[in-house]
């Protein structure tokens, strides 16, 4: 996970700012299949800024949320005004610094398909105590078939920097998934819908780690083609996406 971490440097703004929030169907799902009460102790492993700890604060958890890179980790230090139980570290999945056994829960958001996952399952492990649970959260747009979806994934694909490689690493969700026990298999799929201004459309593309910077070759043609992508599908100055918060969970082998 180390090597990645600066992906999201001079980005953590617009992440802040304009990234999907997690849906409160999510922490019901969790009270109801994996019996997650207030009194849990949460890792939340790769946690950002915090969007997913937040969830689990606003719930009563006490969360300690793992994070090397120290733009978000200083974002995410700021919940603690308002979350006292909130402990934010600098390290990474695969080496979480926490005690064996110290945890009911290890959460990891979008950040799990950056991680080395056979090293950062083995340390899931060896921080939950018995009978915890893993939960991976990916929350984002809606990729279907519809003609503006499509058009979407073009200009990712086309403007987006090393795009293709990125959306591979989705794969470990399912290298995870298979490593938990059979019977303990939680997976759903929670619809959505954002609506987004042109700011917020922009803004949320600009907060993905392949999306060109300022200064790089495609950062201007990218700006162009989602401006074209606004004005094209926008009414009355939002355009709509559906979003899928995608949650998996399980016990560990």
């Amino acid at each position: 996970m180390a090597q990645y971490a600066e992906r999201f440097t001079g980005r953590v703004t617009e992440y802040e700012r304009y990234r999907l929030r997690y849906p409160q169907a999510m922490m019901t799902l969790l009270h109801e299949r994996c019996g997650l009460t207030p009194s849990d102790r949460i890792a939340d492993v790769g946690a950002g800024t915090g969007m997913l700890s937040e969830s689990f604060l606003e719930n009563g958890n006490a969360v300690i949320a793992i994070e090397p890179n120290e733009e978000m980790r200083a974002v995410c230090e700021e919940l603690r005004a308002q979350y006292p139980q909130l402990t934010v570290v600098d390290a990474s999945a695969e080496t979480t610094g926490l005690a064996d056994a110290s945890v009911e829960f290890v959460t990891a958001g979008r950040a799990f398909h950056w991680f080395d996952a056979p090293r950062a399952l083995a340390e899931f492990k060896r921080i939950l105590k018995p009978q915890g649970w893993v939960v991976l959260a990916a929350n984002g747009r809606s990729k279907g078939a519809a003609p503006h979806e499509l058009e979407y994934e073009q200009i990712m694909a086309e403007h987006g920097v090393d795009y293709p490689g990125v959306k591979s690493r989705y794969e470990a969700h399912e290298a995870a998934i298979a490593a938990f026990v059979p019977e303990t298999v939680v997976r759903e799929r929670l619809q959505g819908e954002q609506e987004l201004t042109l700011e917020e459309f922009i803004g949320q593309v600009q907060s993905y780690s392949w999306a060109p910077l300022p200064g790089h070759p495609k950062h201007e043609g990218m700006q162009q083609a989602l401006r074209e992508y606004f004005a094209k599908w926008q009414k009355e100055g939002v355009v709509r996406l559906g979003t899928t918060c995608y949650v998996n969970c399980g016990q560990l082998a």
